[in-house]
């Protein structure tokens, strides 16, 4: 069995911004590993302040949620999605990395359950609350287990792969624009200019909800970066490649996009989250990363 990279091994980084226009950032993320070891609360042999002895990293989290612009209580329907959703993922994770490899489509098919328990969660705080108030939000959720990861998807929020110098789009938005994309009625390009750009045709807690969860399987040195629609607004793919072709860690790349998008206008929250795995010297180049 290969080992899955360690803490030393990976180089991620995650920031979010209210932006130039909005008075408040209705986005969230999360970003952390789900680790194995010993909690400490008191010891003679363990140096004061260390709360965990032999810990070993056996996945990576990372999730954006971007309340929906516009509707009263997205704030609090990002926060509540990427909370519940780690909330999950941390009581089902260890039996179902026992169980995958007898039952490939575990992880799929409980993400997929998780997520629709999020979008019926925040539809019951929306009737508790009556008034017409609203809580959506989009989200995309990466869990990058070992050699694979599976990618969460609701919305308009989006997850990049760079890797070999090409940038590829691996989640699909879910908007009015693409649905008429998919249809033939527009090109790409025309989407990009069309008022149904942004408007979802999916969101958790919205008036449909249609979760996609895509396994995927990666290699060392892949960076994959997720960021709420306040990046690509007004951040061109071109822009962003050309920031990764020139990568020196990802907090330096998530500051660098962050201020690109401010300096294009900010007019929305800006969410970003970069994450690649960099092995020691000696590791095996065909290990997946994290």
């Amino acid at each position: 069995m290969i080992d899955r990279p360690q803490f030393s091994e990976i180089d991620s980084w995650g920031a979010t911004h209210v932006g130039k226009v909005r008075k408040e950032n209705q986005d969230h993320f999360f970003l952390g590993p789900l680790v194995r070891g010993i909690k400490v609360e008191r010891s003679s042999f363990v140096p004061e302040g260390e709360d965990h002895l032999h810990e070993e990293r056996l996945a990576s989290l990372a999730v954006v949620a971007d309340g929906v612009g516009g509707v009263s209580g997205g704030e609090e329907a990002a926060r509540r999605a990427v909370e519940d959703l780690v909330a999950s993922l941390a009581r089902f994770f260890f039996e179902a990395d026992y169980r995958e490899s007898e039952d490939p489509e575990v992880f799929t098919r409980l993400l997929h359950e998780a997520a629709l328990d999020v979008h019926e969660s925040l539809l019951e705080r929306a009737e508790q609350e009556g008034g017409g108030r609203r809580f959506a939000t989009t989200l995309t959720l990466f869990l990058g287990l070992w050699p694979h990861a599976y990618i969460l998807q609701v919305g308009d929020s989006r997850c990049y792969v760079y890797r070999d110098g090409e940038l590829s789009q691996l989640t699909e938005d879910q908007t009015m624009a693409q649905e008429l994309v998919d249809a033939g009625v527009l090109t790409r390009t025309d989407a990009e200019r069309t008022r149904w750009a942004h408007i979802l045709s999916s969101a958790l807690g919205g008036e449909q909800a249609a979760p996609v969860v895509t396994r995927i399987v990666r290699e060392w040195g892949t960076v994959f970066l997720f960021c709420s629609d306040g990046l690509t607004k007004h951040v061109s793919d071109a822009r962003i490649k050309e920031r990764l072709a020139s990568m020196a860690s990802a907090k330096q790349l998530v500051e660098q996009l962050i201020q690109d998008a401010l300096d294009g206008g900010g007019t929305d929250n800006i969410t970003l989250i970069v994450g690649r795995s960099l092995p020691k010297t000696g590791s095996q180049a065909n290990i997946g990363d994290e």
